[in-house]
């Protein structure tokens, strides 16, 4: 146990923070542009390293927008439920499978909290997304981290690694940073080697921009699988990574666990209805994320026939496995007025 007065006082800290958030590191977003312009004097720079979308909302979006700043004064729907409906006959799942977050980000932050207690175990392959450490750490959990394998998740060692103690196991399909994924086959295979104690997080933030013929809908695994939870976004093929929208679907018994963590109103009326207006422009989403497709595969042939090796992308970014030359790799696109995402 550790005396939290004493360990405050030895800091000298304001108040009496749980020591777990004091030692918490902060989520590092992707420097912007105008970070990298100011620090190296170069113009219109390039953001690459959030893999935001390159576009503006798409109009149907932006008038759902306007129309919903007149009705800013008022809270949203705290369920969102027009637009879990409207998920729900998307997916072709029940309404009550579906659940709406501050952005998926947001959920799996929720899911933990639902789900894992200190002392429990929290699993990943590793590099994964970065926020995964800290939402375990948020709730005191042991971190179980499984090496990727080829720059993919290694799915026979992250079962092998899960023990009775693991709570949630996340799966990223497209992996984040790597942009390689696992065949739907073998998730299966892991949902059957994994105990129902276990919630496993299929993470599909990148989902739309797959094109790897052995990943398929996962949905259907749901139906054998009440201890799956698929989380997705609209912040990258979508374009409304402004918005602060995501959402997850799964058994009813657990999207209920996960709603009882849903902070007041946390997503709000403008994000609700771009979202909706969204995806009732799928086929015009759909074609933006091909063009993102050809120029990510056109980067990949460029890269590759000037000598980089980088595995098969499946997200909207490229990944450049270069070791301990990334801090400097990222300094020289800097200054020439590309801001990547470097990983010492």
């Amino acid at each position: 146990m550790v005396d939290t007065h004493q360990w405050c006082q030895n800091r000298n800290v304001t108040g009496r923070p749980r020591p777990s958030i004091a030692a918490l590191p902060a989520y590092r977003p992707g420097r912007s542009a105008a970070a990298a312009e100011a620090d190296h004097g170069v113009i219109d720079a390039v953001k690459l390293a959030s893999n935001e979308a390159p576009f503006s909302p798409l109009p149907s979006v932006a008038e759902a927008i306007s129309a919903g700043i007149g009705q800013v004064n008022l809270y949203p729907d705290h369920g969102a439920a027009a637009l879990r409906s409207e998920l729900a006959a998307h997916l072709n799942v029940a309404s009550n499978q579906v659940t709406v977050g501050a952005g998926s980000a947001g959920i799996l932050q929720q899911i933990l909290l639902a789900y894992v207690a200190p002392g429990d175990a929290v699993a990943m392959c590793w590099p994964s997304f970065e926020a995964y450490p800290i939402f375990a750490r948020l709730v005191e959990a042991e971190e179980i981290r499984v090496p990727l394998h080829d720059e993919t998740f290694d799915l026979p060692a992250l079962a092998a690694a899960i023990t009775h103690q693991t709570k949630v196991a996340f799966v990223t399909n497209p992996n984040n940073p790597t942009g390689t994924v696992v065949a739907t086959a073998e998730i299966e295979m892991l949902l059957d080697a994994v105990p129902d104690t276990c919630i496993v997080v299929l993470d599909e933030a990148y989902a739309e921009f797959v094109d790897d013929p052995r990943v398929t809908d996962s949905t259907p695994l749901l139906a054998d699988h009440p201890n799956l939870v698929i989380t997705r976004t609209f912040s990258k093929a979508h374009g409304l990574a402004g918005l602060r929208v995501g959402y997850a679907y799964g058994s009813p018994e657990v999207i209920e666990m996960i709603d009882r963590t849903l902070a007041p109103f946390a997503v709000n009326d403008l994000a609700q209805r771009s979202a909706r207006a969204s995806l009732a422009a799928v086929d015009e989403m759909r074609s933006r994320v091909a063009n993102v497709v050809v120029e990510r595969d056109r980067v990949t042939e460029t890269l590759r026939a000037a000598g980089w090796t980088t595995p098969n992308p499946q997200g909207n970014f490229v990944w450049l496995p270069v070791g301990a030359l990334a801090a400097d790799l990222g300094v020289a696109l800097e200054q020439r007025g590309v801001v990547a995402r470097a990983f010492p």
